[in-house]
């Protein structure tokens, strides 16, 4: 059974470990089986490639490579920092994402 994560798709989020440091970004692709996340333009790989039906010339391909979902924390715009995210329920019986930081609601009901 996968892990239930706070992070979703489109989150902007800022990695806190490895070459890419403080790189502030957005997750493309979430991986909860493995635990992985693919962040726009962080732990970029170069790979040769064959020439093929989906790319007919071949060469050089950049392309982001997943990594561990600890090492980037949410973005929250407000503090501009890395932050913890809680779950809260509304009056209204939703539930949403906060920042633990600054109590600022992510999930707009």
């Amino acid at each position: 059974m996968p892990i239930k994560y706070k992070l979703r798709k489109n989150d902007p989020v800022v990695v806190i470990s490895g070459k890419n440091k403080k790189t502030v970004s957005k997750i493309l692709e979430l991986d909860k089986e493995k635990g992985q996340v693919v962040v726009e333009n962080v732990n970029v790989v170069k790979r040769h490639t064959r020439p093929n039906q989906t790319n007919p010339d071949g060469g050089i391909i950049e392309k982001n490579m997943p990594f561990s979902i600890s090492n980037v924390m949410y973005h929250c715009p407000k503090c501009n920092t890395g932050v913890r995210l809680g779950i809260k329920v509304l009056d209204n019986g939703k539930k949403v994402r906060y920042c633990k930081k600054c109590s600022e609601v992510i999930d707009k009901a």
